[in-house]
């Protein structure tokens, strides 16, 4: 850790020589000591440097790109004075046209959280920040474009349509932030991020994020960075430390009742559950409602008025189980959201670290349930490789798997992929690149 960084760590915001506006709204809003990940990735942001990041939701990643960027789009412009001598100008909206900034995030409730912590940071300065992303009106997007922005947090594929459309430019842009870059690659988005470069100045500071790192994400790197700065709070694609996992071994036909068990016998309260498909979501959430508890199904069907609705009753506390496919889940920012339930084990392993990093954010304790069926003892197997640790499995009384029942191995548990799986173990997985 640099002499810097290590004085922030001991002496709070004020060690990382942020501007006087943007102290006192971290003051305003209780914020005390950065995280690790502002730490580190602030003094190398105001440095100038390009950053690589490695850090988990919940870890305070907005927080290390968004102050410095309002620091330095706020550094006051230089101005002759009569003496011709020069002297710091205030800097105003007007005197620096075109989108300064670019976030550009995998889902609208990323961005939609991406953009609120802007604006929350940014209340003491003149700097306008806009939102787009699909789903809405893309002529009313136009419109606050052609206002003027400074800030613009971007979903790729409608941020290239109002490029397509000349509703906007990026000539001017100094800033270009990847939030959550394995999820945007995992999304099929690779092609719209080479699009979208091809407009942006070559002379820019580039700063990606990313929970979990693999050749996609080093390929990425290689073509926008320029000897980026390395950051990693905790170990590459680990789990939080302040989550507690659980793998309740269960027969896939009597999830439900044990969910339902966990969640009343518990008295459970805003409780994340993750389904692998959309259907599984709906199934599950009217199920849950039977039973008496409340629960949504969150996922991509909905419309975002209608997503936006439920996210808000679940964080008013309107509704107790929000059943989620991982896509929709991406963006959800609950501080005291204490309990992730894994109803099916994702098929990829990565996917495991980004549901369960939607608890134990901020340093608060968390706990990830895993109901596994058989069925699914291959995944399980996946996710601790990446885990690089086991999870030991429990039995609950009363809900104790049959073993006498015959299991369909599915394609994925086959021979080879065991050998695949061994091969990976034994090289070390990603974990040495």
């Amino acid at each position: 850790m640099s002499e810097r960084a290590d004085s922030a760590a001991n002496h709070g915001f004020s060690s990382l020589s942020l501007r006087p506006e943007l102290l006192q709204v971290l003051t305003e809003l209780g914020y005390s000591q950065p995280t690790p990940i502002q730490t580190q990735a602030i003094p190398a942001i105001l440095a100038g440097q390009d950053i690589m990041a490695g850090a988990q939701t919940g870890s305070g990643k907005t927080a290390a790109f968004a102050l410095p960027i309002l620091h330095k789009l706020t550094e006051p412009l230089l101005r002759l004075d009569e003496k011709n001598e020069q002297q710091p100008e205030a800097p105003s909206c007007s005197q620096v046209s075109g989108i300064r900034a670019l976030v550009l995030t995998p889902t609208r409730e990323l961005a939609l959280q991406v953009h609120g912590s802007f604006v929350k940071y940014a209340k003491q300065t003149q700097l306008k920040s806009a939102l787009v992303y699909g789903g809405v009106s893309i002529d009313a997007q136009a419109q606050i474009l052609a206002a003027g922005v400074d800030i613009l947090v971007a979903t790729p594929g409608r941020l290239l349509d109002h490029l397509r459309r000349g509703s906007m430019s990026l000539s001017e842009l100094e800033f270009l932030v990847f939030d959550e870059a394995d999820r945007m690659l995992d999304m099929g988005f690779k092609d719209e991020i080479d699009a979208i470069v091809k407009q942006l100045p070559k002379t820019r500071q580039t700063l990606l994020f990313s929970a979990t790192f693999d050749d996609s994400i080093y390929g990425l790197s290689q073509s926008l960075l320029r000897d980026p700065k390395r950051i990693e709070v905790g170990e590459r694609n680990a789990a939080a430390v302040e989550i507690e996992q659980r793998v309740y071994a269960v027969d896939s036909d009597r999830k439900l009742a044990l969910i339902t068990h966990l969640i009343e016998s518990g008295k459970l309260q805003q409780v994340l559950i993750f389904s692998r498909k959309k259907v599984a979501a709906d199934k599950l959430a009217a199920n849950l409602t039977k039973a008496g508890i409340g629960a949504q199904a969150f996922h991509g069907d909905l419309s975002q008025g209608a997503r936006e609705k439920v996210l808000q009753s679940f964080k008013d506390g309107e509704v107790r189980v929000l059943v989620a496919t991982d896509v929709a889940a991406r963006g959800i920012d609950i501080i005291d959201l204490n309990y992730v339930v894994n109803y099916e084990l994702p098929y990829k392993a990565e996917d495991y670290v980004h549901r369960i990093g939607r608890t134990g954010r901020a340093g608060n304790k968390g706990v990830a349930i895993t109901l596994l069926c058989r069925e699914d003892e291959h995944l399980l197997e996946e996710v601790e490789v990446v885990l690089d640790k086991r999870l030991p499995q429990q039995w609950l009384a009363g809900f104790e798997p049959d073993l006498t029942k015959s299991v369909d191995t599915p394609r994925k548990g086959g021979r080879n992929a065991h050998k695949q799986r061994a091969k990976k173990r034994a090289n070390g997985g990603r974990r040495g690149r």
